[in-house]
């Protein structure tokens, strides 16, 4: 099978030739910019200048070379700036983003943080007075059909990284700490910001999909819903308050298009995993393993799998950074025993692999995910 096909057949909840493997594809899947230099040299590939899919995270963009060699397959594509947008780096350390918000990083750190929140003492008539940005922009989306077509044309999986999310972007601009006070004690406001936010996004996705909808297999979007050890808010809280907003949001992204959506949310998400099945979450990203409930992948797959495909799951607490290539190998094993029969698994790490991460280990991830994912898969 070519890559695209590879990745279709497992998001369709059939068995390909091999698992799947995202990495390089988001966000989520890539590696932290520290790492990044160490891994190319791992692979004896020339020194190139580290790009970005997000400076403010440092998101590596990584380059086809690399994406080559460790068996990625996907590739990105994504909007670009509007020309009215902020977004700016004012120094190597300080980036303004089109939403208005300053990030900067501290010394020593790895990092991007929100210097302040810019609706932290916002009220509901201040929202209506915010520079809010132009998603929806012509020159945002000149050439991304190109490229969009371009990557399916070369036998991969396109992965349109569409920018936008809901609550996550609630609680940049307000702060966490603000935001669920809001979603506690001041739901009138708390909804009026998701509405303005969502007022913006939905016209950008269905701009998006206008330009590229056909060329698009995933589309990448999420709200960070969990901690370490459950959900930020209870079930009840989310299904009044978040879901509907998400709902909209998704509903608009399947109209328009036939790409399957790639939901990220980290931390202990069990308790909303039915939630997300509900609202059209088609590929639930990252899996983290090390977080509650989600450790147990085999009953994630056995309870949800036949609704839900899953992303991730390759443990990046402990094996990837502190076990040894054949701790990672057989990390990679258990969670394709756990997640992969019958299709719907996509290998990935948990998240964004870290600078202390060694390339060695990188290397055994994407090598074992190839040599223990065919199908059909051993037991």
């Amino acid at each position: 099978m070519t890559s695209r096909e590879r990745v279709l057949t497992a998001l369709n909840h059939e068995e390909p030739d091999r698992v799947p493997l995202f990495i390089g594809t988001s966000g989520a899947t890539t590696v932290l910019g520290p790492g990044y230099p160490p891994l190319r040299r791992h692979l004896g590939l020339p020194a190139r200048a580290t790009r970005y899919l997000s400076k403010p995270l440092q998101y590596v963009r990584m380059d086809d070379d690399v994406l080559e060699r460790l068996g990625s397959d996907g590739r990105v594509a994504a909007p670009g700036p509007a020309a009215s947008s902020p977004r700016k780096e004012v120094s190597d350390d300080c980036i303004v983003d089109d939403w208005g918000c300053t990030w900067v990083r501290r010394p020593g750190a790895d990092y991007f943080e929100i210097l302040d929140a810019p609706l932290r003492n916002a009220t509901i008539d201040d929202l209506g007075r915010y520079p809010w940005p132009d998603l929806t922009a012509p020159e945002r989306f000149v050439g991304l059909a190109d490229r969009c077509r371009a990557i399916q044309e070369a036998g991969h999986a396109c992965v349109l990284l569409s920018g936008v999310t809901l609550f996550e972007q609630a609680y940049l601009m307000r702060g966490v700490e603000e935001c669920l006070l809001d979603l506690a004690a001041d739901e009138e406001f708390f909804t009026a910001l998701l509405c303005k936010i969502k007022g913006l996004v939905i016209p950008c996705v269905r701009e998006m999909m206008r330009h590229v909808g056909p060329y698009v297999d995933v589309l990448v979007t999420g709200d960070d819903l969990g901690t370490q050890d459950a959900p930020m808010m209870s079930p009840a809280s989310y299904s009044r308050l978040i879901k509907p907003h998400e709902a909209e949001l998704l509903a608009a992204i399947h109209e328009d298009s036939p790409a399957k959506v790639f939901f990220h949310s980290c931390g202990n998400v069990y308790p909303l995993i039915g939630h997300l099945i509900e609202i059209g979450v088609d590929l639930l990203n990252p899996v983290q393993v090390s977080a509650g409930e989600m450790g147990d992948t085999a009953r994630l797959k056995r309870q949800f799998g036949d609704r839900l495909a899953f992303c991730g799951g390759i443990d990046t607490r402990w094996a990837l950074p502190h076990g040894t290539a054949e701790d990672v190998r057989r990390e990679v094993r258990r969670r394709i025993a756990d997640l992969a029969g019958g299709g719907g698994y996509v290998a990935a790490a948990v998240h964004c692999i870290q600078p202390d991460v060694p390339p060695e280990n990188i290397v055994a991830m994407c090598d074992e995910v190839v040599a223990a994912g065919r199908y059909p898969l051993r037991p």
